[in-house]
């Protein structure tokens, strides 16, 4: 006698059970406004497609180059009789020039949860405690990736940052001086790239980069032991405590910490060799920066495109005022003097960041004083390879 569990699973007579449709992509760098223009033309008229029951485009939450659209369909028929349809190639032709890799899936439905045929039970109380609405948005935040992270190049870069008890910046710099590095490889599509970390004063920043899915590394990592034993390290030294023995509150503090990367260019290719890795903290203005991110973008945009410029590389860090741009320096130990945003015009910055006393914004020599002192200390750089 079969159970339920062991009770081999027929699969319905073709045309008769609902179609779920995935389809996963891999959107070229710089077109992600042009393919989600054509998304936009394809989902109105897939709508009036008959058999056609409802889609969905979702970005994955681990690399923001990663999208998917989900479908539903009456049947295999109709959505059979229109993918292969002149009409259909002619509508995703703009879409599909904006992929770098694409690939289609394709499952009947044969169970579902709720089920359709029942009526979902209403939930025993709408109130969450202190009488407030029990929605996501009054929730304390605890996600480290609450959006896709930035993706370029195959790379995908975020940062965190956090601080530390005044007065323990040498003891917290020693430490993470002198960690093992954990085990490069993740998975079969995801592997650990660069990490470097800085620090200014008692800011710590870390700028990670990784290839495949953030969130698999992110996870990898944090079930290292070495790197367990190094943030069990500097936990006495954190100004914001973290209870390892809570997984809501280790993933509170990074979701706290986190610095997204908002822009990434890379210079002119085919100029291999070394570079040298600078880190800047600039002291936003605040409500400025939106505006900060601009003006750096646009110098970093100008330098990358002049072969004489030696900009490698630079990506902008950013959270709430809190601005971080890593730059990469062609040469062996280039020095900070050398970054293209140092010849940024007079006047320009003084509105944007906060000068501090005896600073002098108004002058070349006092601009590029003032950025020069903007530079966080270098205190581990690792790149991962297999």
């Amino acid at each position: 006698m079969a159970t339920v569990h062991d009770r081999p699973l027929l699969p319905p007579a073709v045309g008769t059970s609902r179609l779920r449709v995935l389809f996963l992509m891999d959107v070229l760098d710089d077109h992600q406004e042009r393919f989600l223009e054509a998304y936009e033309q394809i989902r109105h008229q897939v709508a009036g497609v008959p058999g056609h029951i409802s889609d969905q485009l979702c970005q994955s939450l681990g690399n923001s180059s990663q999208w998917l659209i989900t479908s539903e369909w009456e049947s295999s028929e109709p959505f059979l009789a229109w993918v292969d349809s002149p009409a259909h190639r002619e509508l995703v032709a703009p879409m599909s020039a904006c992929l770098e890799s694409k690939s289609s899936l394709r499952y009947v439905i044969t169970r579902e949860t709720p089920d359709p045929l029942t009526r979902r039970p209403e939930p025993a109380s709408g109130v969450a405690s202190h009488g407030q609405p029990a929605t996501a948005a009054n929730a304390p935040r605890t996600d480290p990736l609450p959006a896709p992270p930035l993706a370029s190049g195959g790379i995908v870069r975020h940062g965190l940052t956090f601080t530390v008890k005044p007065g323990s910046e040498s003891a917290v710099a020693e430490i993470l001086a002198n960690y093992s590095a954990p085990q490069a490889r993740v998975d079969a599509s995801t592997m650990l790239w660069r990490t470097s970390l800085f620090m200014r004063g008692n800011r710590v920043v870390r700028a990670v980069e990784v290839t495949g899915d953030l969130g698999n590394a992110m996870r990898h990592v944090a079930a290292q032991p070495e790197v367990r034993a190094v943030e069990e390290a500097i936990n006495p030294y954190l100004e914001e405590a973290r209870d390892f023995s809570d997984p809501t509150s280790v993933r509170a503090f990074f979701a706290r910490a986190a610095l997204p990367a908002v822009h990434h260019v890379q210079g002119i290719s085919g100029r291999a060799g070394e570079v040298t890795r600078w880190g800047f903290l600039y002291p936003v203005r605040p409500g400025c920066g939106a505006a900060a991110i601009r003006l750096f973008a646009d110098l970093d945009q100008a330098a990358a495109e002049d072969p004489d410029q030696p900009l490698a590389g630079s990506t902008l860090f950013v959270r709430d005022d809190l601005l971080v741009r890593v730059v990469d320096l062609r040469g062996p130990g280039r020095d900070k003097s050398a970054d293209p945003a140092m010849g940024v015009e007079p006047g320009k910055l003084s509105t944007l960041l906060e000068p501090g006393q005896g600073s002098d914004l108004t002058t070349r020599d006092g601009v590029r004083d003032f950025l020069a002192g903007c530079a966080m200390d270098l205190i581990t750089d690792r790149g991962a390879r297999d």
